[in-house]
């Protein structure tokens, strides 16, 4: 079986769009904007014309079986309006995505968006967590360690500010991919810089504090390859050596996707980072659509850098399948679900 651990639904119903437009309206007007959570107006078979010509249509021609799929990620945007509008557009995604798992249960399994806002307690993210585990059947979550979106000015990982998550996540055993939303500084080019950055980050943060070794069963999941961490490898190793951080332990912890979009990119993935560490991952439809003119292939079509790298058949597998299941823990039997 082959498993996508990083799928996001971009292309929502316009009812979707049209519910968070008008409440973002509402919030430039009145930044102290509440509201009420109201309803999004989408039936399912708006939901399936959404899938069947995007989604599904690439599983089948590229010979996947199974996405892990999330709310779109450059639309959490945790820095617009305030926790109350984040909860309410967070359960709205959250819902809209156990509906597609519902209706195509063989080929999709969820993963939550967090109510995440800037300056404000993690309490609300642990109790849509909880919410999307316990009563929704969600198998994990993503976590953007930048609220802000692109000025970094909340508390790292390794802060005591984030310890009620990462308790509660351990004891759902649910992971996070590490996943920040768009960027509102000019600086970060949001898909470009600002994602590989925060890969990149989120990783040095947890090497440097080592927190992860106060919570034994924690997992996260880097996406878009991990960022510069494995380019760059020797350094980091190199620092941990210097510091005298247990490299070895974070990585009991960590592990990073296949969303790198060329073929010396995976090469050079499966080349430097352990096979047990590697998930596969595509992020289609995502941040790069087209088709690479060199290959004639999509950019991410990422099976096929899989396949061509130098792994074993059982490497393979694990990469594909049995890695993911380990990471994922709630992700049970051919159709994804307990």
């Amino acid at each position: 079986m082959i498993i996508d651990c990083h799928g996001h639904y971009t292309t929502t119903p316009p009812g979707v769009g049209e519910w968070r437009e008008a409440q973002k309206a509402a919030v430039a007007a009145d930044p102290a904007h509440v509201g009420e959570k109201g309803t999004i107006t989408v039936s399912d078979d708006e939901i399936r014309e959404s899938l069947e010509g995007a989604q599904l249509m690439f599983q089948r021609e590229r010979g996947t079986d199974l996405t892990i799929f999330s709310p779109r990620a450059s639309w959490m945007a945790h820095h617009v309006g305030n926790e109350h509008t984040s909860t309410d557009w967070t359960q709205h995604q959250n819902e809209l995505i156990r509906r597609v798992c519902d209706l195509y249960p063989e080929n999709f399994a969820p993963v939550a968006q967090l109510p995440q806002s800037p300056g404000v307690p993690i309490d609300g993210s642990v109790r849509e967590l909880e919410r999307c585990v316990s009563e929704m059947s969600f198998i994990g979550c993503n976590v953007n360690p930048d609220p802000s979106g692109g000025f970094w000015d909340g508390p790292p990982l390794w802060e005591r500010y984030w310890w009620p998550l990462w308790e509660k996540m351990c004891e759902l055993d649910v992971p996070a991919m590490i996943h920040v939303s768009a960027s509102c500084n000019d600086n970060f080019f949001t898909t470009g810089s600002h994602y590989l950055g925060a890969d990149t980050t989120a990783f040095m943060q947890a090497l440097s504090s080592e927190f992860m070794k106060d919570f034994p069963e924690l997992r996260f999941v880097i996406p878009h390859g991990g960022g510069a961490v494995p380019y760059h490898w020797g350094r980091f190793r190199g620092m941990a050596q210097d510091q005298g951080w247990d490299f070895d332990e974070l990585m009991r912890h960590i592990w990073f996707d296949t969303c790198v979009y060329h073929q010396p990119g995976i090469d050079l993935l499966v080349d430097v980072v352990p096979v047990d560490n590697i998930l596969f991952a595509s992020e289609m439809v995502g941040a790069v659509r087209g088709v690479d003119p060199e290959t004639g292939n999509y950019y991410d079509d990422t099976k096929i850098y899989v396949d061509n790298a130098e792994l074993s058949a059982a490497e393979r597998e694990q990469i594909f399948e049995a890695n993911i299941r380990r990471v994922y823990p709630r992700l049970q039997g051919p159709g994804g679900q307990r």
